[in-house]
């Protein structure tokens, strides 16, 4: 039974969580108060159906108090138009009453239709247990997600606030969300203990809370105990296959699981040596359960991330996403990363739009699918198609430096929007500025620009930032900016092609693609497609935006680019 604590009515029906009548969240238990005044009120002791037909009604148990004075109080006189204008402003009161507590609960409750899953706080003490506290929040995210009609904000835009102390009203006023659901992870010996707090964005209070604690044995099927209870708080009701997806678990093996947690925790870290031992991971997770899809999805993004481009890790990309499906085909990120590699290895575009578009409807809330597509639909040049694809990406993820930086860059640098990419750019470094790839992006930028010696101020804080020796930097910075301001552009570049040079002599690799561009603003263009030709032998994944960068535009109307496009399998 739940009490309101301001009216003090009493309700059975226990999915209620504001009263109907002033619209004060409920509290658990029935008890007075001390002080309480025992014929304030009267309690409703209907037993739950009854009750429910009363609230469906929308009457109130609150007695309506009569004043006596002036009024007779028995006999033939009084007045019979008195006793029904009497008995007509009863029912008013009674029944108004109940309709503005109606109008009032609905309007306190409205359905959750937007969340964040804020980074679960690993109290455990125990660094190494920080993947169990990321993991258990990525998969909650990837379980809410299923919910049809529920925005549940990506991974980069809530771990953001990781570590910091922001209250639930400002996350949600940045992120656009009804909802924030905080969480606490505390390992201890083989027990582990979630505490969870649902927020309201808008007020701060509470809406629900709870506290598990299992064996580590346990956590898999504890996730999706979790998953269920907190979509049942979003949502009045779920659907069957609602249901069936939010509690779908991929493993009931909590080796496998904790070994997935590891792998993706790994895999977040967007390195090359996170990415290798987030494959190691993920194998070691399916030889504990040959048949976890999820494990396969992270093996295939993990192939996809790698900066090998070779066939054999584009054939193991293929086959860790076909085996997914063919574990669960209600999984859309296989087909995200089908997507990338018909659309980048087998050139099939059409086919790649194919399967990016299943991943979508199958995962709406996968930040990931758009990004790939937009990207996708970006090398093509098809840049009107392209747009709302990047924008859902943005607003799934909003946060995500990675899905900003390339967006940028991808699609209003690339569509010849110099201006706003430069000033998206600006701001994605102003909310972090020690993100290496926004400043190795404005600096393209504003090379395209013709902004040079911005340029040249980015590309130092980029390389700095990347662990470039200082000295060595500081050393080339003075050259190529006194070059520029003695020869204009052309002495730029020429004392560009000189440090590279100098460069390859000490045994330090130059990409091909890298001094194409060289050569060619040297207008060298011969030499330049000499160096593309090798970049496509090389599978040199520069090229795969050959046809849209507009480092070469100047060679456009040349044959021998075109040419380059069809051997890349491009749209000329």
């Amino acid at each position: 039974m739940k009490r309101c604590p301001e009216c003090r009515r009493d309700y059975h029906d226990e999915t209620l969580l504001y009263c109907l009548e002033d619209g004060t969240a409920l509290v658990q238990g029935s008890v007075p108060s001390p002080d309480e005044p025992q014929t304030a009120i009267l309690q409703d002791t209907s037993p739950p159906a009854e009750a429910d037909t009363r609230a469906q009604i929308h009457t109130t148990n609150r007695p309506v108090a009569v004043p006596q004075d002036g009024l007779p109080t028995s006999g033939p006189r009084q007045s019979s138009t008195l006793k029904l204008a009497t008995i007509l402003a009863a029912v008013l009161i009674v029944t108004t009453g109940g309709y503005l507590g109606y109008r009032k609960f609905f309007s306190a409750t409205p359905q959750i239709n937007s969340i964040a899953v804020m980074p679960f706080v690993n109290a455990s003490g125990d660094p190494d247990a920080e993947y169990l506290s990321d993991g258990v929040t990525e998969s909650l995210i990837n379980n809410l997600s299923q919910l049809g009609g529920l925005s549940v904000k990506g991974r980069s835009s809530v771990f953001r606030y990781k570590g910091k102390d922001t209250e639930p009203q400002q996350i949600a006023a940045d992120l656009k969300v009804q909802a924030v659901l905080n969480g606490r992870v505390i390992q201890r010996g083989d027990n582990i203990t979630i505490s969870l707090d649902l927020v309201d964005g808008t007020t701060g209070d509470q809406i629900w809370g709870d506290q598990y604690t299992r064996k580590a044995g346990d956590i898999a099927a504890l996730q999706s105990e979790i998953a269920r209870n907190v979509s049942q708080k979003l949502r009045a009701k779920l659907t069957g296959a609602e249901e069936t997806a939010v509690l779908k678990n991929q493993t009931q093996n909590s080796e496998a699981y904790q070994l997935y947690l590891q792998g993706r925790f790994q895999w977040n870290k967007r390195t090359d040596a996170g990415n290798q031992k987030a494959i190691d991971y993920f194998k070691q997770a399916i030889e504990k359960d040959p048949n976890y899809a999820m494990a396969y999805v992270g093996l295939a993004e993990s192939y996809i991330l790698t900066s090998d481009r070779t066939d054999d890790r584009f054939a193991k990309m293929k086959a860790a996403a076909l085996r997914a499906l063919e574990i669960d085909p209600s999984l859309g990120e296989p087909h995200a990363a089908l997507g990338a590699y018909k659309a980048n290895y087998e050139h099939d575009t059409a086919a790649g739009e194919q399967e990016y578009r299943r991943a979508i409807e199958l995962s709406p809330n996968y930040a990931t699918a758009y990004h790939w597509f937009g990207e996708n639909l970006s090398q093509l040049g098809r840049f009107d198609d392209a747009l709302p694809i990047w924008r859902k990406a943005v607003e799934t993820d909003p946060f995500s430096l990675a899905i900003g930086t390339d967006y940028a860059l991808e699609y209003l640098f690339y569509s010849r929007k110099y201006d706003e990419a430069a000033d998206y750019l600006k701001k994605l470094i102003e909310t972090d500025p020690n993100y290496v790839r926004a400043h190795y992006y404005l600096s393209e930028v504003y090379m395209g620009m013709g902004r040079y010696e911005d340029s040249i101020s980015e590309r130092e804080k980029a390389a700095l930032l990347d662990g470039a020796n200082p000295d060595q930097i500081s050393r080339s910075k003075g050259e190529v900016l006194t070059a520029f301001k003695a020869g204009g552009p052309k002495g730029y570049w020429s004392k560009v092609l000189e440090l590279q040079q100098n460069n390859i002599q000490k045994g330090i690799k130059i990409g091909s693609v890298v001094l194409a561009e060289t050569y060619l603003h040297l207008g060298k263009k011969d030499e330049a497609f000499e160096l593309l030709g090798r970049a496509v032998e090389e599978q040199n994944s520069a090229l795969d935006w050959l046809k849209v960068d507009p480092r070469w535009d100047a060679i456009h109307t040349d044959p021998r680019f075109g040419e380059l496009l069809r051997r890349m399998k491009l749209p000329e």
